[in-house]
């Protein structure tokens, strides 16, 4: 199975289009034609992939080095098929998945800006439809905008075509308003298989997952300040991918102070 995966994802290296809408009898052109021909060609590529729905978690155990065994597990496994649960640069990088704005995004990048340190925001296509001046900021900044999906759908329970409109629907939104060509994918809920691995990779896709996250999404459910800070800053590790909520008070609130506390100890963050 690794094998046939390896063998697909090296054919499907370069970034190919994908088809957004239904295309419809006697007003296809040559160009649709070749589309759907090459798109019922990927997918029959893929056959005999696991379907099966991995729910990833780092998990709390860890090594020597404070790296979680989960995520050394998920790279050691999935790591040829695209996926990033840790990198390879020791660098710490600082991820905020965007559902929804909640009123603390602007205080997210004035702190960014302070510490001159750069983010992966990863969007939702209805966020980047409602905070257009949001999401420019970002750009301008100098952070990554990643890709989160159209409509934060469970990717192994999509279909071929499904997966790639999920991804590729907000690529193309992206491109159009922004001019921005997003590359790095992150599942709605960490929920991945070696099949939607694989369609992501096809469209040009690295999965990036993460090494560490807390219970930071819950509005009503806020995490104690000090609390979430030791506990951020305890867990920092080299090559840490960092998943935080936009929507978190407590987030906004500490970021500084998270911030310094990882330099401190001797981390260098992405910026």
């Amino acid at each position: 199975m690794r094998n046939k995966l390896l063998a697909f994802s090296l054919a499907a290296a370069a970034l190919t289009g994908c088809i957004s809408g239904q295309i419809n009898g006697s007003d296809e052109s040559s160009a649709d034609v070749h589309h759907v021909q090459q798109v019922k060609a990927e997918s029959k590529s893929l056959e005999g992939l696991s379907h099966e729905k991995i729910g990833y978690g780092q998990g709390v155990e860890t090594d020597s080095e404070n790296r979680p065994l989960g995520a050394l597990r998920a790279q050691s496994e999935y790591g040829d098929e695209g996926l990033l649960a840790l990198r390879d640069d020791k660098k710490i990088l600082l991820t905020f998945d965007q559902g929804y704005e909640n009123g603390y995004t602007a205080k997210i990048l004035d702190t960014l800006k302070k510490k001159k340190v750069k983010a992966v925001f990863f969007l939702v296509q209805d966020y980047a439809e409602k905070n257009p001046e949001l999401v420019k900021r970002m750009i301008d900044e100098g952070h990554i905008i990643g890709n989160h999906s159209v409509s934060h759908l469970s990717m192994p329970t999509l279909d071929y075509q499904q997966c790639r409109d999920e991804i590729m629907g907000l690529h193309d939104y992206m491109k159009e308003h922004f001019d921005y060509e997003m590359d790095i994918f992150r599942p709605p809920m960490g929920e991945f298989s070696e099949y939607s691995l694989a369609v992501a990779k096809d469209c040009g896709y690295k999965t990036m997952l993460w090494s560490f996250a807390y219970a930071d999404w819950d509005t009503e459910a806020q995490p104690d300040p000090d609390k979430a800070l030791e506990r951020i800053v305890s867990a920092a590790h080299e090559g840490e991918i960092c998943l935080l909520h936009s929507v978190s008070k407590t987030n906004a609130e500490i970021l500084g102070d998270v911030i310094d506390g990882i330099r401190d100890k001797g981390f260098t963050l992405f910026g």
